[in-house]
């Protein structure tokens, strides 16, 4: 599986409610005629992240795609048809945004993660280590571990989505987020 993920800010004079319904209308709109190989899409809002220049106003959509060839078929489908408007709609709020291509490498999707943790591979570890320590932080509570496939943009290259805060042993240095869930709807109770 992978995902295209897309961060995005608000232009400073929109209220975030304005935005974040802008954005439910596109995803509504993406889900009611999807494009083939697209798999879904959740939204959410973040903190201060470093490689995004909107302050505490981002949000970070991920659009699930089967192979690399759905990502094509989800960048022409987005801005035509009953998508256009609604696209266009969320887009003239936005005061920038910037993307990346993610593959789904440990664990099992989570539609709605609470808390993420950005880092990248600490000097002098192997691959094969890293996912042997993630793999054993994972262990209690689940999650999604996924690994940047393309520099499409600064972020970092793994992140790990969970349900739980958790936290990565030395020598990792991750970037902890919460998240809060912006589309689909949150679910009662979260």
């Amino acid at each position: 599986m992978l995902a295209y993920v897309f961060w995005h800010w608000k232009r400073a004079n929109v209220a975030a409610a304005g935005y974040e319904g802008a954005q439910r209308a596109f995803h509504t709109a993406l889900a009611g005629t999807p494009p083939a190989g697209y798999t879904g899409s959740f939204s959410v809002a973040l903190g201060d992240v470093p490689w995004v220049p909107g302050g505490d106003d981002v949000y970070e959509d991920w659009y699930l795609l089967e192979d690399f060839t759905a990502l094509g078929a989800l960048n022409e489908a987005a801005v035509s048809h009953s998508r256009a408007a609604p696209h266009d709609a969320a887009a003239a709020l936005a005061a920038g945004g910037s993307g990346g291509l993610y593959r789904l490498r440990l664990g099992s999707l989570l539609r709605e993660p609470r808390h993420a943790l950005w880092f990248g591979k600490p000097q002098g570890m192997r691959y094969g280590e890293l996912f042997d320590q993630v793999t054993r932080v994972m262990a209690a509570g689940g999650g999604a571990l996924w690994v940047r496939q393309l520099t499409l943009g600064p972020a970092r290259e793994f992140c790990l989505h969970t349900a739980a805060a958790v936290s990565l042993p030395a020598p990792f240095t991750p970037l902890a987020i919460p998240l809060r869930t912006v589309w689909p709807e949150p679910s009662a109770g979260a």
